[in-house]
């Protein structure tokens, strides 16, 4: 494999020695097998690394994730290079340079030479840079890893065709690998594009290996393969063979050495707090399934979705009617409707459009099938009392309209006693236009406010 890493500017003190896993000893104990023979670190020290980032210069950022690399690569036979590319006093300058190797690896050699780099400075020449690294790799037999170190900033689509021509050099002999120094995103993309091109390798960020674990798992996935017998986390699948390491001790899980998922809703038996889920239904991260309304319904069981916050509900996740009128509990400004009687939108009990002669109290026939409607409810609920109000429009004066609203209430109360309903179980009242059910600026808005409500009583 080929290691290309393009490193970014500045010098900077050597950080104190990684504390990692010993790789040597698990390699002598054949935990490990080696990966590669050859590797190759391509540094970016062209001027873009001078910039700062996090409080530091980019090019000392890509310096310490080289030199924490170079102290966990274990012992073992490899072949070692180092080339920068920038690295100039010349700000038009395209220079690449191979400062180290390639020969025989050592950690103090790749150090020594590490040091020399103090210069971020001249272009971006990352193409040529990967087009001469594939000619320092030509003499060497067996497997390459490229590592490319770079902000990937100020570089067009050059490096990726580079990269693809050194795999069609190298074929499956080699892999490549980039680490983004900064955050900048056309050079993320950049980058992992030329990781991609290797076909078997990765691209990730500086900060996302700067601690010890993090580094040596880098270095274990450029460096090493795992032994064929192993069974790192104990759950009786080989680790060649194993799709889910890392699985918790003592978890039951199935030949591919994942986890069990016996509803098959995507969470892991040992996680899913909602066993059972039907199939298909969505759920969330402790295997549940959603309830997006939040009324303690779960969405596929909701035949009222989208229920305000609050709001009591069935088992069917629907709003309470206790009245059964039809209108929801929240919304029902008129509990205690008594059953068959016809409601409007807010759940009141009303007679809309009872017509009575023009500015008279009397009813006209046509409102009488309306009225014996009442009556056959009212004669179903026995003990059922109730208020007859009066409503109008607001034509005419206050006083008017009170007086007329209340006559056309006491009409409907004589009406209903006369079909048999006892007077006592009645009263009437005439509000005029002070309690208005819609605009008044409308004619439809005022034929809904000439109205009777019965509202019953205790």
């Amino acid at each position: 494999m080929i290691i290309a890493l393009p490193i970014s500017c500045a010098i900077q003190k050597p950080q104190t020695a990684l504390k990692g896993p010993d790789f040597s000893l698990k390699l002598q104990a054949g935990h490990y097998v080696q990966k590669v023979d050859n590797f190759m670190v391509v540094l970016d020290a062209s001027g873009s690394m001078s910039e700062p980032y996090k409080g530091r210069s980019k090019l000392n950022i890509a310096k310490d994730v080289v030199r924490r690399m170079n102290q966990m690569i274990p012992d073992m036979r490899l072949t070692g290079a180092l080339r920068t590319f920038g690295q100039s006093v010349w700000p038009l300058s395209k220079k690449t340079t191979l400062i180290y190797g390639l020969r025989e690896y050592t950690e103090e050699g790749l150090e020594k030479t590490l040091k020399t780099v103090r210069l971020a400075g001249g272009r971006s020449p990352s193409a040529l840079a990967i087009d001469a690294a594939s000619e320092d790799l030509k003499p060497t037999h067996g497997d390459i890893a490229v590592i490319m170190v770079s902000d990937g900033k100020e570089m067009d689509n050059a490096p990726v065709v580079a990269a693809e021509n050194m795999k069609g050099l190298f074929r499956d002999r080699l892999c490549i690998y980039a680490i983004l120094v900064g955050n900048d995103s056309a050079g993320k993309s950049l980058l992992e594009r030329v990781a991609r091109a290797g076909r078997c390798g990765f691209s990730v960020s500086a900060d996302r290996i700067s601690s010890s674990e993090d580094m040596a798992d880098f270095v274990e996935k450029v460096f090493l393969e795992k032994g064929q017998a192993m069974d790192s986390d104990g759950d009786g699948v080989r680790d060649d063979l194993d799709k889910c390491p890392k699985t918790p001790k003592r978890v039951k899980v199935d030949r591919f050495g994942c986890p069990i998922d016996t509803d098959g809703d995507g969470v892991y038996d040992y996680l899913d707090q909602c066993s059972n889920t039907p199939k298909g239904v969505r759920v969330d991260g402790m295997g549940c399934p959603l309830d997006s309304d939040g009324d303690g319904v779960y969405d596929h069981l909701d035949q009222c979705p989208n229920t305000p916050r609050g709001i009591r509900v069935d088992r069917k996740g629907c709003p309470h009617d206790s009245d059964g009128d039809g209108v929801y509990d929240y919304l029902d400004q008129c509990p205690g409707t008594p059953k068959g009687a016809k409601v409007n939108n807010k759940g009141c009990w009303v007679i809309e459009q009872i017509q009575f002669e023009t500015g008279k109290s009397t009813i006209k026939a046509q409102a009488y099938r309306a009225l014996d409607d009442v009556v056959a409810v009212l004669k179903r609920n026995t003990t059922l009392r109730v208020e007859i109000q009066g409503h109008t429009d607001n034509i005419g004066s206050e006083a008017s309209n009170r007086k007329l609203s209340e006559n056309r209430a006491r009409a409907v109360m004589e009406y209903l006693v006369k079909k048999g309903v006892q007077a006592e179980r009645l009263s009437a009242a005439g509000y005029g236009f002070s309690v208005p059910i819609a605009s008044n600026d409308t004619q439809q808005g005022r034929t809904r406010n000439r109205r009777v409500e019965l509202t019953p009583m205790p």
